[in-house]
């Protein structure tokens, strides 16, 4: 899975920074995609893909990072854990790595969004998607998080509901024209990535009881 990743990131962003022919793909999603959204003309799907974009915003995404790794050191202490508190500064690192990893490719890629604008001085670029970013870290390690102290069926319900989220803020972007879809590919692939660092790190495997708690 992370050579997966890894490839289709380094593939993507390198055919962004030399214009190449795999932006064509772009091209034919966003034109598809209107010709779909013009033929529907579903006001529902469009509040719908505008809902799900705004999930990956900062306001949305961090705060249930954070509010997730909160909880994940409660649930730990209640159930007397050792190191229970270690949720709450994965989480707040995750939140802080965020925009360590968009803002600089943003602004080194400074690729325009789909309707060709030229950039303006405040402007980073499109590329990567960092709502797709946000909602994958987000959501994903706020799971991850909350897995660590839960059931084998709690913890597959948590990763399933990160995935969808994650997946639907990405779509949510390309149906309503805020993104190319490689711009959410490499988002995807960035998140997926630190979340496959993560998930293997002793900090977010499962934690083990203190050696005196007898219950």
């Amino acid at each position: 899975m992370p050579v997966v990743l890894g490839v289709v990131l380094v593939l993507v962003s390198w055919q962004v920074a030399v214009d190449g022919p795999l932006l064509g793909l772009d091209r034919w999603t966003r034109h598809t995609v209107r010709d779909v959204r013009h033929t529907l003309h579903s006001t529902l799907l469009n509040h719908l893909g505008k809902a799900f974009s705004d999930l990956g915003g900062g306001s949305v995404a961090v705060p249930v990072l954070l509010l997730g790794g909160a909880v994940a050191a409660w649930r730990e202490w209640r159930a007397g854990f050792a190191r229970w508190w270690l949720p709450v500064p994965v989480a707040v690192l995750t939140a802080g790595l965020i925009p360590l990893l968009v803002v600089p490719a943003k602004a080194w890629f400074a690729r325009p969004g789909p309707f060709g604008l030229p950039l303006a001085a405040d402007q980073w670029g499109w590329y990567p998607s960092g709502h797709t970013v946000t909602a994958t870290l987000g959501f994903g390690v706020a799971a991850l998080l909350l897995a660590r102290a839960a059931g084998p069926r709690a913890r597959r319900g948590l990763g399933a509901g990160a995935a969808l989220l994650a997946a639907g803020v990405g779509l949510g972007l390309v149906w309503s024209d805020y993104h190319w879809l490689l711009d959410v590919v490499a988002g995807w692939c960035l998140g997926g990535l630190v979340m496959w660092a993560l998930a293997r790190w002793p900090f977010t495997g499962r934690p083990g009881k203190d050696p005196g708690d007898r219950s």
